[in-house]
């Protein structure tokens, strides 16, 4: 008997860590025979929703198995229903199970609706997967009757009986954290992927459009466990951990001791992720921040609106004031990369509330701000109140808003728009000096974007695939439109931020020209092999025509010389290191303009 838990993940990067945890917690708990000698196997497979369906279908053939558990969420449930749909034609006698928060809010009506499903585990999977397992051993024992019978008595299990009705329980109870094994016994199949990590279940908070709110106690897995399990991580120089937890700071001493802990046993590589609550963080945690290595961690910290009855309709506790303190002084020790979230559609929240809660967050300088759009999830508050709010959304996953009573569907189009300019202009880190001046030619950063965006959208430029350069030339042209007085110094800024990122191959077009300057930056280099006064880490023994490959210099037009130096880069932004080195005139354009200016005889 062979079960298969099968994940279909957003990207290739992501892993999906519930059906790790199903499979080590049913191994760890299961203590009959079948498991010990291998005639019940308990597999994970992994796939993206960028797979073509028949690859997936090909792989799950492949291993032959007798049961497959899908992983369901908003962003693959398409896809699964998709393989669902299929599988029973090339595995009929393979039983198709379904868990998950896409399916676990009306299960009874997917089983109606899917009579290929043979079960949904809703909820919490670890002690409904253990059950289901048991049930399996004891059918496999003597008859499929008994098998069914057990099934239809498991906690948190929607099935069909021998006559074929749906039985649906509900879940009654939670697993321990603590009594969930570790689910990474090695990190073979992890490579050059996010590594996920949970330390506690639930949220103390209740906000309306989200399924944590749901499950209001927080349960903490044993600190020890955790530490413990962190220093596996840290010994195998993970590149970053990204914690789940929904609200990780809601306790002061779990909080602590962790942040304490990945301080003292920095490897100097690993990087820890944690959505928080800025607005808990006290005294004593903020100091802790201000001593850790640049990049040991960054934060993810949701405002979502910056509208007081926008806050309060939504149950959402945040003290404004204290939120923007704390980012602010976090900011301040510029060693944590902050992600701030915003969400467009909530109730109360028309487009000016929701400009002036962008350009508010903006100003608390988080290195992204994430604009994200209303989904209305099954089960949540959110859904229960659609028609009050008057709010349309799509009838597929991942139903997202359509529009509100307060802003409609073209306004959300218009944000939508706002959206990708963000992402490309903003989040990207890549135009950060040329952004930071262009707000200021606007009366607020939202309109700058906006007008982005219309730019795009007068010019067509919507929809393509544009290459990173090409970006460049658009925001040039962009400029060029809006203040044609300051192209020179914005192209000098553009080229600055280009020169940040790489050590470009080919150039702008609307680069200075940096012909006259060749035989001053073959002298700099020629220095610096012998006494490396900048170019300080990395660069030993190399010389001069080597390193000319390896660094840069850029002569801009105000004359400043500035060295870019690759392989020091900063830990929040990856831009490379900067020094400005003096200022080089352009001796022959000097020359020429005097020879302009001598009378003739």
């Amino acid at each position: 008997m062979k079960f298969l838990l099968a994940a279909v993940n957003a990207k290739y990067i992501h892993s999906n860590p519930a059906i790790y945890s199903l499979k080590a917690y049913a191994k760890a708990y299961v203590k009959e025979r079948e498991l010990e000698d291998g005639s019940f196997q308990i597999e994970t497979g992994e796939y993206t929703i960028n797979n073509q369906p028949d690859e997936v279908l090909k792989d799950i053939y492949s291993r032959k198995p007798d049961a497959v558990g899908f992983s369901c969420y908003i962003w693959n449930i398409a896809f699964v229903l998709e393989l669902v749909r299929d599988l029973p034609k090339i595995l009929p006698h393979a039983e198709i199970w379904l868990g998950g928060p896409e399916v676990s809010y009306d299960a009874s009506r997917i089983l109606e609706q899917e009579r290929s499903v043979y079960g949904i585990m809703t909820g919490e999977g670890e002690e409904t997967f253990l059950k289901v397992v048991r049930a399996y051993l004891k059918g496999s024992r003597s008859y499929e009757k008994d098998k069914i019978s057990a099934l239809c008595t498991i906690d948190g299990v929607a099935v069909r009986n021998e006559n074929g009705s749906v039985i649906e329980n509900p879940l009654k109870t939670a697993a321990d954290m603590s009594s969930i094994p570790f689910l990474y016994e090695s990190l073979s199949g992890f490579e050059n992927r996010i590594i996920y990590y949970e330390s506690s279940r639930g949220c103390p908070f209740s906000c309306s459009y989200c399924l944590s709110s749901l499950d209001k106690s927080v349960r903490l897995r044993d600190t020890s466990l955790v530490l413990k399990e962190l220093d596996f991580f840290i010994e195998k120089r993970v590149p970053q951990v990204k914690f789940v937890d929904r609200t990780f700071n809601c306790s002061r001493k779990h909080t602590r001791e962790i942040w304490r802990h990945i301080m003292e046993c920095d490897n100097g590589v690993t990087n820890f992720h944690f959505e928080i609550s800025a607005d808990l963080l006290n005294e004593e945690e903020l100091e802790l921040m201000s001593r850790m290595r640049p990049g040991l961690i960054q934060l993810e910290i949701g405002v979502q609106s910056t509208n007081p009855r926008t806050i309060e309709e939504i149950r959402r506790k945040m003290d404004l004031n204290l939120l923007k303190n704390a980012v602010a002084r976090i900011n301040s020790f510029e060693n944590i990369h902050q992600h701030l979230d915003l969400i467009a559609g909530l109730p109360y929240e028309n487009y000016e509330s929701f400009k002036n809660s962008f350009n508010q967050v903006w100003d608390m300088k988080p290195e992204q701000l994430q604009l994200g759009f209303l989904k209305v999830l099954k089960g949540s508050y959110m859904s229960e109140m659609a028609e009050e709010y008057g709010l349309k959304f799509r009838q597929k996953p991942p139903y997202e808003v359509l529009s509100t009573k307060w802003l409609d569907y073209g306004e959300v189009l218009k944000l939508k728009a706002l959206e990708e300019m963000l992402e490309v202009y903003g989040n990207s880190g890549q135009f950060r000096l040329t952004v930071k001046e262009l707000c200021e030619e606007f009366e607020t950063p939202f309109d700058l974007f906006e007008a982005l965006a219309e730019h795009y959208e007068s010019r067509g430029l919507f929809g393509i695939s544009h290459s990173r350069m090409a970006r460049y030339d658009i925001l040039e042209q962009f400029i060029k439109d809006q203040v044609p007085e300051k192209l020179p110094r914005y192209r000098d800024l553009l080229v600055y931020d280009l020169y940040l990122r790489e050590n470009l191959k080919s150039r702008p077009s609307f680069a200075a020209d940096q012909e006259p300057f060749k035989d001053r930056v073959r002298a700099f280099f020629a220095e610096e092999a012998l006494s490396f006064h900048y170019l300080t880490e990395g660069y030993e023994g190399y010389e001069a025509r080597q390193l000319i490959k390896m660094a840069h210099i850029e002569v801009f037009r105000d004359g400043r010389a500035v060295l870019f130096d690759y392989k020091k880069r900063d830990a929040l932004s990856h831009n490379a290191a900067d020094y400005e080195i003096g200022i080089w005139r352009n001796e022959w354009q000097e020359e020429k303009q005097k020879q302009s200016r001598r009378p003739e005889y």
